[in-house]
C-alpha cells in the first residue's frame, strides 16, 4: 500500500485542526467529531493545547484514501511556534494550506506559502469557512487555480461543486503550457505540476471534505524510496514517554528500520512503531516512533544525511527564566530544548542565570505553563529583550603554534574568518590536508568553532561567515621509556578545544564585526479616522511606514512589535489588526549593544586560561 506524508498548515484560526478532525472522521478513523473550543480534538492532545484552543506541538494521525495511507501531520498555526512547522517541512511529500474564506490570505499564510514554494513541496489550497458570512471565493493566491465553484456561499447550505474534466482542462490550460498543449490536441488533463489547485469547503459542516480527500489522492505524489536500500531517515520530533524514555519520530527515505538494528553511529534500535500502528519495522516512505536513540536530537540523520536547512528565520527575542529550584529548572529546560532546539538554552554560570530564545510572548506563556503542568516548577520570566547577531566586517587571520609564544596547548591551530552572504550561516572549511593530523582533531576544531561563534566580539551570535583552517599540527602519542601513554607529551582533543577559541576570537578581532538587529515587516489595518493617532505612535517605536491609509505597511524593529501589539487596541478602539513577520537584519544605529558573555571569555587571554587551565600559560 502506498503512503503519503501530508502536512496541514495555516495561519492561526483558519480552521486547520478542525479540518484535520473532519478528515479523520470522514475516513472512519474516529467515531465522533471533536471540537477545538471544547478541547476534544484528536491531534491537540496536550492539556495546554486543549485549554488554549491552539496547536502547540505537531501531531501525527493516519487515514486511508482508497489504496493510499495518508500520514497527516497537524502543525501549529501561531507564528510563535513556527519552529515546529520548520521541522515538519523536511519530511513532507505534500501539503494542504488552509486559508479562511473570510479573513483571506494573512501574514502567516504568506510566510508558509513562500516556504512551500522554496522547498517545492506539492501543495493543495483548501479555502475553509465557506459557510460563514462574508466568505469570498477569489482570494488572489498567486500560482493557484480553483478546481470547482462554491454554491450558496455564506450560508449553512454552502457546498463545493468540482469542475468536470473538460472544464478543468480548459482552466488549467490558462496556467500551464503542458496543459495548454493537451487542450489544443483535444486531450483531457485533470492535474498540473505548475498550478496549486484550490478546493473550497467547511471543516464545521463537512462541505467539500470528500472532494478534498479525492484531491489529495489525485494531485499529491505518494512517498518514494526503496525499502531494500541503505538506511536513510531524519528525526523530526522528540517526545518523552510515560517512564521518561526518549521517543524519536523518524521519517524514512530509504531502507527499513527493524527492532535490534544497529545504526552506523553504533546506536541500537530497541523498539519501532509505525504511526499506522502496524508491525515492528519502519520502511522507506513511512513515519514512525523509534526507541533506543537516547542521544538523538531533532534534525539528526539516520544513516546518510538528508537536510533542507532552516526554512524560517531564527527567534528574535530572549528572556531569562527564574525559579527558586535552579537545578530542577535546568533539568526541565534541557528536556524542553530537546523537543525544540531553537529555544537555545543558554547558561550563565557566573550569574547563575538560564536564558531562552523566543519567537514571541505567547511562547513564553506556554513554556511557563508547561514547566508548571509537566514538571511542577513555578517559574518567572524577565522582560524579553531583542536578540541581535554579529557579522564579520572583513577578513581576519590568527595562528598559534605548538610549543611557541606562550601557547600552553599541545596543538597548532590557524584560522581565517571571512564574511559570507546574509542567510548563508557559518561554514567551516579546511585549507590544510586531511592527512596532516588525525581526523578526530579536525572534527574537534570544527565543533569548537561553531560553539565559540555563539558569542562574538559583542556577545551576540556570529552569523554568515566562512571559517577556514589555515594551519594545523599536533604532538603524536609519546611515552617515557618503559612507561605508558604520557599526556604531557601527546596531544588530545582537549588541547584543540582549549586553543581554538583563542585563535578564532583573535581572527574575529582582526576582521571586526558589526551588530545587527532583527526587523519585521508589518501590515496594519485601521479605521480611517485613527490614522492621525497611529502614525505618531509608529514613529515613536522607530517604525517606518511605506503606505498611509486604512492599510499601513512598513517595517519595525522586532523588539518593538510587542509594544505595538499592546498599544494598538487603545489607539484603534480595539478595531486595529496587526500582522508582522521577520524581514531581515539591519545594522544597529549608534553604539552597538553588548550582551553579557557566558563563556570563559577568550577575548581576555589571562582570564580565559585561568578558567580553562586553572593556571596562566
Amino acid at each position: 500500500m502506498q503512503s503519503l506524508n501530508l502536512g496541514i498548515l495555516a495561519h492561526v484560526d483558519a480552521g486547520k485542526t478542525s479540518l484535520t478532525e473532519r478528515l479523520l472522521f470522514a475516513a472512519g478513523v474516529i467515531d465522533s467529531l471533536g471540537s477545538v473550543d471544547d478541547g476534544s480534538t484528536q491531534t491537540d492532545s496536550l492539556a495546554l493545547e486543549r485549554r488554549r484552543g491552539i496547536t502547540i506541538k505537531s501531531a501525527v494521525a493516519s487515514f486511508a484514501v482508497d489504496d493510499l495511507t495518508v500520514n497527516l501531520i497537524d502543525t501549529p498555526g501561531h507564528p510563535d511556534f513556527i519552529a515546529e512547522v520548520d521541522r515538519v517541512l523536511s519530511v513532507l511529500d505534500g501539503a494542504v494550506l488552509v486559508v479562511s474564506a473570510v479573513e483571506g490570505v494573512q501574514a502567516q499564510t504568506r510566510v508558509l506559502m513562500r516556504a512551500l514554494r522554496r522547498l517545492r513541496i506539492p501543495t493543495i489550497v483548501f479555502v475553509n469557512k465557506i459557510d460563514r458570512m462574508g466568505a469570498r471565493a477569489d482570494l488572489g493566491i498567486p500560482g493557484s487555480a480553483p478546481v470547482g465553484r462554491i454554491r450558496d456561499a455564506g450560508t449553512r447550505r454552502a457546498a463545493f461543486v468540482p469542475y468536470g474534466p473538460a472544464e478543468l482542462t480548459e482552466l488549467l490550460a490558462e496556467h500551464d503550457d503542458e496543459a495548454l498543449a493537451a487542450y489544443l490536441d483535444g486531450r483531457t488533463v485533470t492535474r498540473s505540476r505548475q498550478v496549486m489547485p484550490v478546493f473550497y469547503g467547511s471543516a464545521i459542516t463537512g462541505a467539500g471534505v470528500q472532494e478534498l480527500m479525492r484531491g489529495i489522492r489525485a494531485w499529491l505524489p505518494a512517498a518514494q524510496g526503496d525499502p531494500d536500500g541503505a538506511v536513510e531517515g531524519t528525526v523530526f520530533k522528540i517526545e518523552r514517554g510515560a517512564a521518561g524514555e526518549k521517543i524519536a519520530y523518524v521519517r524514512m527515505f530509504s531502507g527499513t528500520l527493524h527492532v535490534r538494528d544497529r545504526l552506523p553511529s553504533g546506536r541500537k534500535i530497541t523498539a519501532v512503531q509505525d504511526v499506522v500502528g502496524k508491525g515492528s519495522s519502519l520502511p522507506a516512505g513511512h513515519i514512525g516512533r523509534v526507541w533506543g536513540l537516547d542521544d538523538a536530537r531533532i534534525g539528526d540523520p539516520l544513516g546518510a544525511a538528508r537536510t533542507t536547512g532552516r526554512v524560517f528565520a531564527p527567534p528574535t527575542l530572549e528572556t531569562v527564566v527564574e525559579s527558586p529550584d535552579k537545578g530542577a529548572l535546568q533539568a526541565a529546560l534541557i528536556q524542553l530544548a530537546e523537543q525544540d532546539p531553537l529555544i537555545n538554552l543558554r547558561q550563565d554560570d557566573l550569574r547563575g542565570e538560564l536564558s531562552l530564545s523566543l519567537y514571541g510572548e505567547v511562547q513564553k506563556e506556554v513554556i511557563q505553563a508547561t514547566l508548571a503542568d509537566d514538571f511542577g516548577i513555578e517559574a518567572g520570566f524577565r522582560e524579553s529583550t531583542t536578540l541581535c547577531v554579529e557579522r564579520p566586517l572583513g577578513s581576519g587571520e590568527a595562528v598559534e603554534f605548538n610549543g611557541k609564544d606562550g601557547n600552553p596547548f599541545l596543538a597548532t591551530v590557524g584560522l581565517r574568518v571571512e564574511p559570507a552572504e546574509p542567510g548563508d550561516g557559518v561554514t567551516f572549511r579546511l585549507g590544510v590536508s586531511l592527512g596532516d593530523m588525525p581526523y578526530a582533531f579536525f572534527k574537534t576544531v570544527e565543533d569548537t568553532v561553531h560553539e565559540t561563534l555563539r558569542e562574538g566580539l559583542h556577545g551576540w551570535q556570529v552569523a554568515d561567515c566562512v571559517v577556514t583552517m589555515t594551519h594545523c599540527g599536533y604532538s603524536p602519542k609519546q611515552s617515557a621509556m618503559h612507561a605508558g601513554f604520557d599526556k604531557s607529551m601527546s596531544s588530545t582533543g582537549a588541547d584543540f578545544r582549549g586553543l581554538t577559541p583563542l585563535v578564532l576570537m583573535e581572527a574575529l578581532k582582526r576582521a571586526g564585526t558589526r551588530v545587527l538587529e532583527p526587523v519585521h515587516r508589518f501590515r496594519l489595518e485601521l479605521p480611517p479616522d485613527t490614522l492621525g493617532v497611529v502614525l505618531p505612535a509608529l514613529a515613536k517605536l522607530s517604525a517606518v511606514p511605506y503606505t498611509a491609509g486604512p492599510v499601513v505597511e512598513g517595517e519595525i524593529p522586532a523588539g518593538r512589535v510587542h509594544t505595538l501589539q499592546l498599544e494598538l487596541p487603545t489607539l484603534t478602539r480595539g478595531e486595529g489588526l496587526l500582522e508582522s513577520d521577520f524581514a531581515r537584519y539591519e545594522p544597529v544605529k549608534g553604539a552597538p549593544p553588548e550582551r553579557r558573555r557566558t563563556d570563559h571569555n577568550p577575548l581576555d587571554r589571562k582570564e580565559y586560561l585561568l578558567h580553562v587551565m586553572r593556571r596562566v600559560g
